[in-house]
């Protein structure tokens, strides 16, 4: 068996392509587009290529973006003075806050600072408390989004499948544990202490690999035809591989996400996505 490869960049574009249509559309109906201010603070090296990314894809898809490059000594409150501020500007309708953020900033208070209703990321704990409870109008972390658009676009349920996460982080891990679990998949989250990482592994219909470890999984764990979604970005040399030892997991699996060009470029997707539906529900009660 040989996994079919989950183009993520070209369910991207597609995805890229009807979000531009309804962005132009907003924009003539309210005189601005669909606008992200992305913050970051330092010279932190991933941070600011991510800020340009989204710089570049936002705007080549009729979205507007405000990047905010913010040095290494600004203060905590400066920061949450700077959200105060884009919360209650009317033309910016997402806000998203990069990490890691210096020592002397702490996540927590930055992530209650941001607007509910313009929180892109889905990191403020009222969006978080939603997702947990699947109940109200929350905004979701992108990059699980993603990872579940990408199962969707490929036709495979979680209904009823057993589905191991590697991973228990804030970001991508526990929320993408939850968004299968809320579709009726019956899901393990697993991490770095787990014991029998391989037996719970070699149980998944689909396995989704996201604690940052490349190489972690082994492509022999895996249960023949099993889902995988890669969310690992490992920079190794001058390679970027993934948490899933990819060349031996495609012998194996039915489905899998290449690192890079998986699941990737479904997450600055997804903030577009956010941030046009942040955009139309702001519109609405506005």
């Amino acid at each position: 068996m040989t996994a079919r490869i989950i183009d993520g960049r070209g369910i991207a574009g597609t995805l890229r392509g009807a979000l531009a249509e309804e962005a132009t559309t907003f924009a003539n109906r309210t005189g601005a587009p669909p606008t992200i201010a992305v913050m970051f603070v330092g010279g932190d090296g991933p941070s600011e290529r991510y800020a340009r990314q989204i710089h570049r894809e936002f705007e080549r898809t009729s979205f507007g973006v405000r990047l905010h490059r913010l040095s290494e000594e600004t203060t905590e409150s400066e920061l949450i003075a700077l959200l105060d501020a884009v919360g209650r500007d009317p033309d910016v309708h997402g806000v998203l806050v990069e990490t890691p953020l210096p020592p002397h900033v702490s996540a927590q208070r930055v992530s209650l600072a941001i607007p509910v209703m313009k929180d892109v990321d889905g990191v403020h704990p009222v969006n978080a408390g939603l997702l947990f409870s699947n109940s109200g109008n929350y905004l979701a972390p992108a990059t699980p989004s993603g990872g579940i658009e990408l199962l969707e676009k490929i036709g495979v349920s979680p209904r009823g499948r057993h589905a191991v996460v590697v991973g228990r982080s804030a970001s991508v891990g526990k929320p993408m544990a939850f968004m299968l679990l809320h579709r009726d998949a019956t899901v393990t989250i697993c991490h770095s202490h787990t014991d029998r990482l391989r037996d719970l592994v070699a149980s998944a219909s689909i396995l989704v690999a996201a604690a940052g470890v490349p190489g972690l999984i082994r492509g022999e764990w895996l249960q023949p035809g099993a889902i995988v979604i890669d969310f690992g970005v490992n920079v190794v040399g001058d390679q970027v591989i993934g948490d899933v030892e990819f060349v031996a997991a495609r012998e194996v699996a039915s489905a899998i996400t290449p690192v890079p060009g998986g699941t990737g470029p479904m997450t600055v997707t997804m903030l577009m996505r956010n941030t046009l539906l942040a955009a139309q529900r702001q519109r609405m009660f506005s």
